[in-house]
């Protein structure tokens, strides 16, 4: 009680602030950044400026986004309040949690664009680019304009574009730890209508972790990137914009530790390759009482994740998981306004394929222990099972076609300072998972009376192959109610809004019942598992109810943002490991969970040379109601979302006069924090909050800028991650300290 007076205290004296405050347009000071919702969110669906908007957003440009050296999306945790995306594992992972929800596997939580096109399959989601004009970080549930895996919040990201830009642009970095980064771009408008882009980007990373088995990186990586843009205004009332781009990413480990030892050591090879092609074509017609857009986004994807499953110097077992990803989405927009009355309708569809093997390979160690190893402690002593074959496969095979429609609508009403907006979205969703899985090996029972000798005495084939198909159906009716109070570019606002994130299949427990089917074959007792129980999950729900506002005062220089909200979700979807020895994974839908938390964002620039940027989140997310055959979890802590998110920076930007080869230097100093974060259900095992320093110094010349910069800069010690695997706990660190340089040059 103690921790939401004092929220509803601070909210009460911003509130204050807001009527007491002189109220103008932001100023452009120091280097126009981190000016959190001075720009629209979008061109496509939304009309007004964030300031008129009833949601919680943070937007960085451009200039921020090369000071603080983000590149990705995993650069953008903490500067977002309650905005967290650990990096760790492989880029397939994306895991990414807003205000206590978020997602490990399968579908995100968090929706991502980029220039308008949705990305729907979160394997692709972590990603370096170049040449990125601003981020939007829009938080709570966006799912009646956006839809599908949108309930924690969207992010959009925007790149230069051709029309307002032209010239050259480079990039070359080098850091500690022998990790580089290059980027270059041309742009060009070949007449007053049409302009080109060609971005080019590569980075390599040597990394900072070693594998003990073999003395190679753990985390070493290479990514390149190829983006051409495309924006031609047909007319004076038609704009189409084309953006194809093509990915290459390969990771040769992962920096997992086994949590008795704390080193890192694993016998196995551990790779992860992915290759990917996303084209979105964007066309709008504006008339002069409306505008109508189409939006057409195909994506390919095509990775291998392969990876010693044990992670322990032992053969236990291994995993190929290869996936085959192709999709198309198509949005058509139709919206206007006539006086106080705005309007916003829409159509959306999407076909989404994927073809997926998933082979567990399990090997001596592995065959010994958790297939044998029962069978052998039941049998007379002088009798002995072995398997016939020095390893064998449990064969996994996939096929999921994912197709669903929506129709929404959106409209708002100014009456005097009041804004009134009623939305509503009619989601359809039909998915399907044909899946087979086989194993072909033999068991041989030997007679070892005398160990010189032993005798065969009876072999069993073991020949599995099972086929199913498994189909479901969502259909969700997503209503959203807001209610504005607008000052002079300054707005209060109380929102009521319905998220949804579709259901779907743990293919990853697949391997688990084959095992099973194995032992049983055995006359062994496989586990219970079954397919009813563990296979499909259901769709996670939530409403979220948010006070919140942007507030500008002291002519510009003070802007902030704040927000105090409360989450009720039902069957939120959590990662879980089953009970036992198993090798897969699980999504589990928790009865009931509940967030309470606030937000706040603050900008101070008391000079043109100086900015202050403070960016907090806190949120407290527990299970109400959870209980499983493993336990009950109710009151606990839900894991892996932090409880606290701080940015704190504080920038100084000085002219130098009478220089011939500079024109100013600019320094910042910034702190990074997070935590506390629990691992498990049950709470017993954590991460407490940790903060990374972070400093820089650019020498800025008319066409170059040079950055020398530090991260972690106090080589704090944490994790990003920790697991058990049958029965063991790993963890990952985070990056220790590190530098390095940045030169960026820009020719007109």
């Amino acid at each position: 009680m103690n921790k939401v007076r004092t929220l509803l205290t601070l909210f009460f004296l911003l509130l204050v602030q807001s009527k007491l405050c002189a109220v103008t347009v932001p100023q452009e000071s120091y280097d126009s950044t981190f000016t959190i919702g001075e720009v629209r969110v979008t061109a496509i669906k939304q009309s007004r400026s964030l300031l008129r908007q009833p949601v919680t957003v943070t937007t960085i440009k451009r200039a921020e986004i090369e000071r603080l050296n983000v590149s990705g999306m995993k650069g953008v945790s903490e500067i977002a309040p309650n905005f967290y995306m650990p990096s760790y594992g492989s880029q397939m992972t994306s895991s990414i949690y807003v205000r206590g929800i978020g997602a490990r596997i399968d579908q995100p939580a968090v929706g991502l664009n980029i220039d308008n096109i949705p990305y729907l399959n979160k394997d692709n989601y972590d990603f370096d680019m170049a040449d990125i004009d601003r981020i939007e970080v829009l938080r709570g549930p966006q799912s009646t304009l956006y839809g599908r895996n949108t309930i924690a919040g969207l992010i959009n990201i925007y790149t230069i574009s051709p029309l307002k830009y032209q010239g050259v642009r480079a990039m070359v970095e080098g850091g500690t730890g022998s990790n580089f980064k290059a980027s270059l771009a041309g742009y060009t408008k070949l007449n007053d209508r049409l302009g080109m882009s060609l971005s080019l980007y590569g980075d390599y990373r040597h990394g900072f972790f070693k594998n003990r088995y073999n003395n190679s990186r753990a985390d070493r990586r290479d990514n390149q990137s190829v983006r051409w843009k495309t924006l031609w205004r047909a007319s004076s009332v038609v704009n189409i914009e084309n953006i194809a781009s093509f990915g290459h990413s390969v990771q040769h480990g992962y920096p997992y530790a086994y949590e008795k030892t704390g080193e890192i050591n694993y016998n196995d090879t551990c790779f992860y390759k992915r290759t990917s092609f996303t084209d979105g074509v964007t066309v709008t017609w504006t008339a002069p009482h409306f505008t109508l857009a189409s939006i057409t986004g195909f994506q390919y994807l095509n990775d291998n994740m392969t990876l010693d499953q044990d992670f322990l110097p032992a053969s236990y077992f291994t995993l190929t998981q290869k996936q085959n990803d192709r999709s198309i989405t198509q949005d058509i927009v139709l919206k206007g306004s006539t006086g106080g009355y705005s309007w916003l309708a829409g159509v959306f569809g999407f076909y989404k394929h994927s073809n997926m093997g998933a082979p567990v390979t399990f090997k001596e160690d592995g065959i010994e222990n958790l297939i044998l190893g029962h069978a052998n402690s039941v049998i007379p002593p002088f009798m002995r099972l072995k398997c016939d074959d020095d390893a064998f496969i449990l064969g996994s095979d996939f096929r999921q076609p994912v197709k669903g429609a929506a129709i929404y609508h959106q409209s708002s009403y100014d009456w005097r300072k009041f804004t009134f907006a009623l939305g509503m979205r009619l989601d359809y969703e039909h998915t399907v998972l044909s899946y087979r899985s086989h194993c072909n090996t033999s068991m041989t029972m030997w007679n070892i009376a005398n160990p010189a000798n032993p005798k065969p005495m009876k072999t069993q084939e073991i020949n599995i192959d099972d086929y199913g198909r498994l189909k479901q159906s969502f259909t969700q009716f997503l209503p959203k109610l807001s209610v504005t109070y607008n000052l002079k570019n300054s707005a209060v606002f109380l929102s009521v809004a319905k998220g949804y994130k579709s259901g779907g299949y743990n293919t990853q427990m697949f391997s688990t019942f084959l095992q099973q089917r194995m032992m049983e074959e055995m006359g062994q007792d496989g586990g219970g598992y079954s397919v009813d129980d563990y296979v499909s999950y259901k769709p996670e729900i939530s409403w979220n109810y948010e006070l919140g506002g942007h507030i500008t005062c002291d002519e510009g220089r003070v802007y902030s943002t704040f927000a105090a909200f409360f989450i009720d979700c039902r069957d939120q979807q959590v990662t879980m490991y089953p009970e036992g020895t198993v090798t897969g994974r699980v999504m589990a839908n928790a009865g009931k969970t509940r967030s309470l938390g606030a937000e706040l964002t603050l900008r101070y620039t008391p000079t043109p040379r100086w900015i202050f940027n403070l960016a907090y989140g806190y949120t407290h997310a527990t299970f109400r109601h959870f209980k499983d055959a493993q336990g009950d979890y109710s009151g606990n802590r839900v894991p892996y979302a932090p409880e606290n998110t701080l940015f704190v920076s504080g920038g100084y930007r000085l002219p130098v006069k009478g220089c011939s080869w500079l024109d100013a230097i600019s320094f910042d100093l910034n702190c990074r924090g997070v935590g506390s974060i629990y691992w498990d259900e049950e709470n017993e095992f954590r991460q407490p909050f940790y903060a990374e320093m972070g400093a820089s110094v650019r020498f800025e010349y008319r066409n170059f800028s040079l950055d020398i910069w530090g991260k972690n800069l106090t080589d704090t010690k944490f994790d990003t991650f920790r697991y058990e695997s049958i029965g063991n706990s790993f963890f990952q660190r985070g990056d220790p300290a590190r530098g390095g340089v940045t030169l960026r040059l820009a020719f007109n």
